[in-house]
């Protein structure tokens, strides 16, 4: 099959990478997205070898389940090993010994084909497209806040990044909360987020310190961090989002002084983002930017790379 195959270093694309093994369900990749994270892996995050690539739609050629075959369908990332005790629970993005699509010891999406367990599916519905479709793993990812947090109606929330991941966890927030105030460095991607009826910023003034309730870090880099701090109130709460290959020093005194409450916070269940988009709670239209065929590969990397762009795809 064709693929691209980091060794590392770089990326190479083959024709005749082998195909998946044949255990789990077969999928050929409809269309898949660059995300900030295979950015991150290029500059050496998870020390990763292999097919890049978590954000997909495509269809299932092959299963054990043949409701599955031919239907459109997304994956969880996560395969565990379904004998610990966090996969026992259903936690099986903590498993030790998973196995992460595009990140962890799996192959990912960059190729023609890719597999996965049968119940890491989830049948996409007709009203979402293709590209809708690729955004539901990052929007898993943004609804992963509103388990791991009590959000209440009257706070004071603040987004620092204007990115991808910035908007779709400003869209889900604003189902919860109306005070919501996004800080960036882009007015072309800030514009998009005043559109969801949001307060936006460039840079942080001496008025905006130590005033927010809560604040969510989606900036990809350590300054992001450090604003995110500024902001924050005494005792409030922090959600980390950035994956960062950065090897800086962050210090954490003002976390302790203020006595801040940080989050990690990563993956999420897929079917409330698939809900979402199919009934037209959140869209995600104005993030899609470019499609690039999958030998294309290197100008789609270079082309996500720039400041200003948003989801760029690659088309096998």
């Amino acid at each position: 099959m064709k693929a691209t195959v980091f060794d590392g270093k770089n990326i190479t694309y083959l024709e005749d990478f082998p195909e998946p093994k044949p255990s789990e369900a077969l999928v050929r990749i409809n269309l898949a997205g660059i995300c900030g994270t295979d950015l991150e892996i290029l500059d050496g995050y998870m020390s990763y070898h292999g097919i890049l690539g978590h954000e997909f739609v495509g269809t299932v050629e092959k299963s054990t389940n043949k409701d599955l075959i031919g239907k459109r369908v997304v994956g969880e990332i996560n395969v565990g090993c379904g004998k610990c005790s966090s996969c026992k629970t259903g936690m099986e993005r903590h498993c030790p010994n998973r196995t992460v699509l595009g990140i962890l010891n799996r192959n990912g999406a960059f190729a023609e084909y890719l597999s996965l367990p049968e119940k890491n599916l989830h049948v996409i519905p007709d009203s979402v497209t293709d590209e809708q479709a690729v955004f539901v793993e990052p929007l898993a990812a943004a609804f992963e806040i509103t388990e791991q947090i009590d959000l209440k109606p009257d706070w004071h929330v603040a987004i620092v990044g204007d990115g991808r991941l910035a908007h779709l966890i400003a869209s889900v927030l604003k189902l919860y909360c109306s005070d919501i105030t996004c800080f960036g460095r882009h007015e072309n991607k800030l514009s998009s987020l005043k559109k969801l009826g949001l307060q936006t910023k460039i840079g942080i003034k001496d008025d905006d310190h130590n005033v927010f309730d809560l604040v969510v870090e989606a900036t990809g880099n350590n300054s992001g961090f450090i604003d995110t701090m500024k902001l924050v109130k005494p005792r409030g709460t922090v959600i980390l989002k950035s994956t960062i290959a950065s090897k800086e020093n962050l210090d954490l005194t003002p976390t302790v002084v203020n006595e801040i409450t940080l989050v990690g916070s990563r993956c999420g269940k897929f079917r409330p983002a698939i809900d979402a988009l199919a009934s037209h709670k959140i869209s995600v239209d104005d993030l899609i930017d470019t499609t690039y065929p999958l030998e294309k590969f290197e100008e789609a990397i270079e082309y996500a790379k720039k400041p200003n762009t948003l989801k760029v795809f690659l088309k096998p």
